[in-house]
């Protein structure tokens, strides 16, 4: 099956949290979708798990597919594999993007990599899932820097994670660190995740 392309809002009423930082998604409140909304059914075990992989999955933009193999090489390398999995979400391009502020939304990011404007360490990148290192430097083409000067206006206020050095004049960044998982400002329980997947 291909990738998602109906109305995003239903995602966030569909998992109760919105999973973008704009109005649309965080104004008013989430109810469930359909005509006559929540009916009062108790969440199953197996429900919990499958709503909390889905929130994070949303929020990220990711198919299934690609989620499952992130996990995969999570449970593989060594460590905590509830914090490798975070930080290799966190490290895909198209996040790190959204995450310096330049796009307002996942979906928005996405499309700035896809359309060839990423340069990372002085070569075009145009794969969002693309997982940026400690020391490697994202510059944009110039063509672009109207349109990610527009969108950091309207994302005033944005915190620049401390993982990330971001030089919003020169458009310039650099990862510094690996991410934590305090660093991600969207809660979630990998836990039941990682149940979800045995």
């Amino acid at each position: 099956m291909g990738r998602y392309t109906g109305p995003k809002v239903k995602l966030s009423r569909r998992v109760q949290v919105p999973i973008a930082d704009i109005p649309k998604h965080t104004s008013g409140e989430l109810t469930i979708p359909g005509m006559h909304g929540f009916r009062g059914r108790r969440n199953t075990e197996y429900g919990v798990r499958l709503n909390e992989k889905q929130k994070l999955r949303f929020h990220y933009g990711m198919q299934e597919k690609q989620f499952r193999r992130f996990l995969t090489i999570a449970k593989r390398s060594k460590g905590n594999t509830a914090n490798t999995m975070m930080q290799l979400l966190e490290r895909r391009l198209d996040n790190v993007l959204r995450r310096m502020g330049v796009g307002r939304t996942i979906w928005a990011c996405r499309q700035l990599v896809a359309h060839g404007h990423v340069i990372v360490d002085g070569r075009k990148t145009d794969i969002a899932s693309y997982l940026v290192d400690p020391g490697q430097a994202i510059t944009f083409k110039e063509g672009i820097h109207k349109v990610l000067r527009d969108n950091m206006e309207q994302n005033a206020g944005h915190n620049v994670p401390g993982w990330l050095e971001f030089n919003p004049a020169q458009l310039t960044a650099k990862v510094n660190a690996m991410p934590v998982p305090e660093d991600v400002p969207f809660e979630v329980n990998m836990n039941l995740i990682i149940e979800f997947y045995r």
